[in-house]
């Protein structure tokens, strides 16, 4: 099994994650440091995370939706002493990661697991999950700015795939919209709308593909139904 694969697996962190701390000098295969990537490691080998034996144990696979509040970042800790969504599943025994991100500013649908290779899909680029938001903009939200963003924007050296938009309501100095986006580039939400000339206010995440956030109160979780799981597989 690749290194990266094998720590993923063990509940420490995705797959991702793992190749920078292979990178960093942070793990040892048998004693020594490991620094390259594409090692493969098999039963009888001992591997350290940070000084750390893992424990191939296998274990149980949980899958949650939380529905994360303004201020909370997407994290499992941080130096700045910010809350992150850590302390949200902190009742849950298994130490679970958050698929994807949402920003310090950003509320709404994240899902979180200790299953690394469903982590390590869900993100991979070329698995292009849309995902659905709602976003009070300022100002006057146009029929030639919605097909702006439906063509797709250069949000500084990338330019976005087409958007699904629906004007919800607008209002004199604002208006509510439904957009739908397949990539997850940092901010990319709050980016596109700047690009067309209309500040974001509030943002939420209502859906990751078919998985709605539905009446999940801030703040709380619940875990995923059996038949979201396999959808989530099945991508």
């Amino acid at each position: 099994m690749r290194l990266n694969k094998y720590i993923a697996a063990a509940g420490i962190c995705s797959r991702r994650k793992a190749d920078e701390l292979i990178a960093n000098g942070n793990v040892k295969v048998n004693g020594a440091v490991v620094q390259q990537m594409g090692v493969d490691v098999g039963e009888g080998d001992v591997v350290m995370v940070n000084g750390k034996v893992l424990d191939h144990t296998p274990k149980k696979k949980v899958y949650v939706a939380v529905n994360k509040p303004l201020g909370y970042i997407t994290s499992m800790d941080d130096d700045k002493d910010r809350a992150t969504v850590a302390e949200l599943v902190a009742d849950i025994p298994e130490r679970l990661f958050p698929v994807g991100r949402l920003d310090y500013n950003t509320t709404g649908l994240l899902i979180m697991t200790n299953d690394g290779d469903l982590t390590y899909t869900l993100t991979h680029p070329k698995h292009e999950v849309y995902k659905t938001y709602v976003a009070v903009v300022a100002g006057v939200l146009s029929d030639s700015r919605v097909a702006k963003l439906r063509k797709g924007v250069d949000i500084g050296g990338f330019v976005t795939s087409p958007a699904k938009v629906k004007v919800i309501k607008q209002l004199p100095r604002r208006a509510v919209v439904e957009i739908k986006i397949r990539e997850g580039k940092n901010r990319q939400v709050r980016k596109m709308f700047a690009a067309v000339g209309n500040r974001v206010q509030e943002l939420k995440r209502t859906a990751i593909g078919d998985i709605p956030l539905g009446r999940l109160m801030e703040g709380h979780y619940r875990k995923l139904s059996r038949e979201e799981i396999e959808y989530l597989k099945s991508l």
